[in-house]
């Protein structure tokens, strides 16, 4: 049985694309007291409870994460905290600089503040990959953001609620994404854009992102930040796949891109685990009594090595026992997590430059 089985759990930015899927997961297979889908969008709170039949398990709350106040409100009888609230789009953090900051840092705060106080139990935080050596505003206000939540495990430490934070890639077919894109234009036969020909990007699918977070309320004790083993590819490669034989031409890269993201940079591989189908990045300071998960091991995490895991299988959520051991984990020889997709040896690299 799931720990959010029977509980009241909270979802900032619960009507995007995230916030849906990971609701109607909860609904179908995890028997929730509740749910609280809080988000400032009021057309699309309309469309999410059409979606969900009105559901009497969800409850709607209209407000921002720059409100501590409606926070406060929102957070009363929640046992658990999803944090997927965020701005998101790099161009446009360029412009607007200060929005990101009132909304992913600031906001960020206020939900810490909120959950405490509250006395929510765990919380998980959803990152990304550009939150890795930054060199955009989006990507450093998200960095900001996950030092906030696990430092937040020191605010919290003679409190009950926990803290960790879930970085992972691009979501494949998100609102706003590349895919739907793609195949939009290619309806049309119209060239395909691409910022630059050599460009690559970490993808997960939907599901994958649900299950990961899931997995990860499981697992967690205050402190770790979660990066998934999942695959890179080239972009044209991935335009190709979408509208197989469409024309493309080169767009230039848009301010705050970055040729190669990168899932953990070389410094944060210095206090890296690795466990089953994760890396876990250990807190600097952890003076709240974090310890490290016993089936894990050190691994190397190069600044030189660029490759990166081909498959990102995920054992079951359900069944805790199918992980492996620390020898089984450092085998020479060991696959790709328990529930791998492929018979060939997994070789040691690090999420690192895709």
């Amino acid at each position: 049985m799931s720990v959010l089985s029977g509980s009241s759990i909270l979802v900032t930015g619960g009507t995007g694309s995230f916030g849906k899927a990971f609701i109607q997961e909860l609904l179908d297979n995890d028997d929730p007291r509740r749910i609280v889908i809080y988000s400032r969008d009021e057309l699309k709170q309309y469309e999410c409870r059409q979606r969900f039949n009105d559901d009497p398990r969800l409850r709607w709350f209209l407000g921002d994460i720059r409100d501590l106040h409606r926070l406060n409100r929102a957070m009363h009888g929640v046992d658990y905290v999803v944090h997927a609230a965020a701005l998101k789009q790099v161009d446009t953090a360029e412009y607007n600089p200060y929005e990101f900051v009132k909304t992913n840092i600031i906001g960020s705060q206020n939900v810490i503040e909120a959950c405490i106080d509250a006395g929510v139990k765990r919380v998980v935080a959803l990152s990304t990959d550009k939150a890795s050596s930054p060199i955009n505003l989006y990507g450093a206000t998200k960095l900001t953001a996950d030092k906030l939540f696990i430092t937040g495990n020191h605010y919290a430490a003679a409190y009950p609620t926990r803290f960790s934070v879930v970085r992972y890639g691009n979501v494949m077919g998100s609102r706003g994404s590349v895919i739907p894109f793609f195949r939009k234009l290619g309806e049309t036969g119209a060239s395909l854009p691409i910022t630059d020909l050599r460009m690559t990007r970490f993808f997960i699918t939907l599901p994958q992102a649900v299950r990961f977070v899931l997995d990860s309320f499981e697992m967690m004790h205050g402190g770790e930040l979660y990066v998934p083993r999942i695959p890179s590819m080239k972009i044209v490669d991935l335009a190709q796949a979408v509208v197989p034989g469409a024309p493309m031409h080169n767009s230039g890269l848009r301010p705050g891109e970055k040729l190669h993201e990168e899932m953990i940079s070389a410094e944060e591989g210095r206090r890296a685990l690795r466990v089953g189908d994760r890396y876990v990045l250990q807190p600097d300071l952890a003076a709240w009594g974090y310890q490290p998960p016993a089936t894990a091991c050190q691994w190397p995490t190069a600044s030189t090595t660029r490759r990166t895991p081909t498959t990102s299988g995920s054992p079951s959520r359900r069944s805790p026992s199918s992980w492996k051991r620390t020898s089984e984990l450092c085998s020479p020889t060991d696959v790709s997590p328990s529930t791998s997709r492929t018979s060939r040896p997994w070789r040691p690299s690090c999420a690192a430059t895709g």
